[in-house]
């Protein structure tokens, strides 16, 4: 089974246009099971840096 970082809070950011729950673009999201285990693994260890720079940003 492939892991996921889907939180069911699927919701793009209009500016960012990446995901709010995830923090995956759309891109990312629609390619995530034909990648390969490094990408998704590179793309999950960005995502908390994602989320917490839209935090931030938002606030």
């Amino acid at each position: 089974m492939i892991q996921s970082p889907c939180v069911n809070i699927c919701t793009l950011d209009a500016r960012s246009g990446l995901c709010l729950g995830c923090g995956r673009s759309i891109d990312e999201i629609s390619r995530w099971a034909a990648m390969d285990a490094n990408e998704r693994a590179r793309i999950m260890d960005e995502l908390p840096f994602r989320l917490s720079a839209k935090a931030v940003t938002a606030g």
